[in-house]
């Protein structure tokens, strides 16, 4: 089959898909953007951590949902693959351009009511299913958990909802922790960084140690990239901590 009889196949099995308007787009970085999506004519329903099938010219990628349920909008944080299918697409996108939706949400890497402590880890488009799931705590006001949020990126400006999430750390410190690492301290790019340094999983260790936690009520979530999570759940596993992971692989 030629290139353009796959793409005319992939076109065919999503013609009749539903469509997400394109409202907001905001470009952090070079290859960071976060995007605000409204569903055309139907509602989109969906629990914390879970995440969309989106589409353009029939290529499909899922993409975990940084948006609370409770938001009218469905909330993105995507990173630009150059040598992929679809990212570079998005990356033309303007305002009112709409792309598929696969009409139902999936995945089980969910917030685990058996649990009142909850080690997150995430690399950069990884904490996305964190700020839904914190996002989606405050707003019930549900008591008894406490969400720590581990955060790594090469560089300081790919901490796309640092200020969000140390806004809401600041403001509820009973519910909310929030540790934001840079992997690459010395590099001019981050000059400025005062914050913690490491990788995560050469990190976690130590806040296991510090962060008041215990394995009888704790789990441990990771989500990003698999190099991160394999080490990581090594770790952690190793010392018999509870853990769940969400991978994203690269298109």
């Amino acid at each position: 089959m030629t290139t353009a009889q796959t793409l005319a196949s992939r076109r065919d099995r999503t013609l009749n898909l539903p469509r997400a308007r394109l409202v907001e787009r905001v470009d952090y970085t070079d290859d960071l953007m976060v995007i605000k999506l409204e569903p055309v004519g139907f509602d989109f329903n969906f629990k914390p951590g879970q995440y969309c099938t989106l589409g353009l010219d029939g290529i499909e990628r899922a993409y975990s949902i940084a948006s609370a349920p409770h938001e009218p909008l469905l909330e993105i944080f995507v990173e630009l693959v150059p040598e992929g299918e679809l990212t570079p697409r998005m990356w033309r996108m303007e305002v009112g351009d709409t792309m598929s939706i696969r009409p139902r949400a999936k995945g089980i890497f969910l917030m685990d009511p058996s649990a009142t402590q909850h080690l997150m880890l995430g690399t950069v488009t990884g904490v996305a299913p964190f700020v839904s799931m914190v996002r989606d705590h405050l707003h019930h006001g549900r008591a008894g958990h406490h969400l720590y949020i581990l955060e790594g990126a090469s560089y300081l400006n790919e901490f796309v909802y640092d200020g969000e999430l140390s806004g809401l750390a600041a403001a509820h410190p009973d519910v909310v922790t929030f540790v934001p690492s840079v992997s690459r301290p010395g590099e001019a790019r981050n000059a400025d960084w005062q914050g913690e340094t490491g990788r995560l999983n050469n990190i976690v260790a130590k806040y296991l140690e510090k962060f008041p936690l215990n394995r009888d009520d704790t789990l441990i979530y990771g989500c990003g990239h698999p190099g991160m999570i394999e080490a990581s759940r090594e770790i952690v596993t190793a010392q018999g901590w509870r853990w769940d992971e969400e991978r994203f692989w690269k298109e």
